[in-house]
């Protein structure tokens, strides 16, 4: 069974429903890094040298790799992130090796049978 590890950068405010939409996608589990800051194209204003950028969290999901694409639009939908530019980002990457994933591949190997 082969994974991709999807990264998520989502705002704060969006990161329940971001969480939601992943695990209905078929996501088993999440770990996610609080107050994590970036920008996009044009930089949030400052007012009086306070940042106005929104907090994001980070939020890594290591899935098998026949659900990625459908968890990674389940994701974008949910967080808006083509809808409302600077909302978050989504990407997914190959993971070549992996331990600690005994009990998600025997869940996994009854769900994504039929794909393979």
């Amino acid at each position: 069974m082969r994974f991709k590890l999807l990264l998520v950068l989502v705002e704060d405010d969006r990161l329940d429903a971001v969480l939601k939409a992943a695990r209905e996608a078929g996501a088993t589990g999440a770990t996610t890094l609080p107050s994590a800051r970036g920008e996009g194209l044009k930089p949030k204003k400052t007012f009086f040298g306070l940042d106005l950028a929104s907090q994001r969290d980070i939020v890594l999901l290591v899935v098998e790799e026949h659900l990625a694409r459908g968890i990674l639009e389940a994701i974008a939908t949910a967080g808006r992130f083509d809808a409302e530019p600077g909302s978050g980002i989504a990407f997914q990457i190959a993971i070549e090796d992996a331990v600690g994933l005994e009990a998600q591949i025997r869940f996994l190997a009854k769900r994504v049978e039929d794909k393979l």
